[in-house]
């Protein structure tokens, strides 16, 4: 079973003992200065530039945004190497079992604490769909259900994951559709990011509502565009809403245009992470331009 770790940033080091301190004192030269971010338009990418302006230490730092597959296979090749590298990143995620991976500390909670998952929806969904909104509105479920889910997606996609999830936990899901009407094709649109923790999610209630005769689309596009789909109604709902901190300030600017169906999911986390062989422990640790 994966352990639910803080979303963070991830850090790589050499792990040689001879020459340890010489090593941690130029981790930052080592590092270029530079954190291997993830899409640019995500709410952790956020987050993360306002990390650079909090902390003094950080100054001259800079974030190289990427694509999460490409964020994660800067890791893979910088671990293998036993390289120092910076990552972003959150939790629940496969990535922590397949690398033993530690967290970095955030003392000024700029990352925030662990998070809720909300399902959302545009405004007047309950009277359109209301055999949807009900369905959404039960969907609620666990960070060790996910990352099964996950686990399982590193051998098989995610639709036969989630096919195996929903047959291993048919009580579960039965509570959600119970004293719910079939309907006969009718068409919902969800949104979600493409993350393997929200593939999850969308893959499992897409399957669900298919169950009693909805014909459901997901799209996976960045934080923003979600927001504005959910907001003009050109999507219906998601479930993949990081709240307070990782996309609250779409929920702000958004605030009066979106259903807030409740939280679907508790124990997320966002932040920076860095294998155990790192001899550091809070984002502080890190070296500033004048500590070469």
């Amino acid at each position: 079973m994966l352990s639910l770790v803080p979303l963070t940033l991830v850090i790589g080091a050499c792990g040689n003992e001879e020459g340890s301190n010489q090593e941690e004192a130029n981790l930052g030269e080592q590092l270029d200065y530079t954190i291997t971010g993830m899409e640019p338009g995500s709410g952790i990418a956020e987050n993360s530039r306002q990390v650079l302006d909090a902390y003094d230490n950080l100054e001259g730092w800079e974030i190289k945004e990427s694509s999460t597959a490409g964020m994660l296979a800067a890791l893979d090749q910088a671990i293998s190497r036993e390289e120092p590298i910076v990552i972003t990143g959150w939790a629940p995620h496969f990535v922590f079992e397949t690398h033993d991976l530690k967290f970095l500390e955030d003392p000024q909670n700029i990352l925030g604490d662990v998070e809720d998952i909300h399902t959302m929806a545009r405004v007047g969904l309950a009277e359109d769909m209301p055999e949807a909104y009900a369905v959404l509105e039960k969907f609620s479920w666990t960070v060790e259900d996910m990352q099964t889910i996950m686990v399982d997606a590193l051998d098989v996609d995610f639709e036969e994951a989630s096919q195996n999830w929903i047959a291993d936990n048919r009580s579960v899901v039965d509570s959600w559709i119970e004293g719910v009407d079939d309907v006969d094709g009718e068409s919902l649109g969800l949104v979600s990011f493409p993350w393997d923790t929200e593939r999850a999610s969308s893959q499992v209630i897409s399957l669900v509502l298919e169950e009693i005769g909805y014909d459901v689309t997901v799209t996976n596009v960045d934080p923003a565009i979600l927001f504005q789909a959910l907001a003009t109604g050109e999507a219906d709902a998601t479930v993949s809403v990081w709240l307070p901190t990782t996309q609250g300030f779409f929920v702000d600017e958004y605030e009066n245009e979106l259903d807030d169906l409740g939280v679907n999911m508790t124990g997320t986390q966002v932040g920076f992470i860095v294998p155990k062989y790192v001899d550091i422990d809070s984002i502080e640790d890190l070296p500033g331009l004048d500590q070469q």
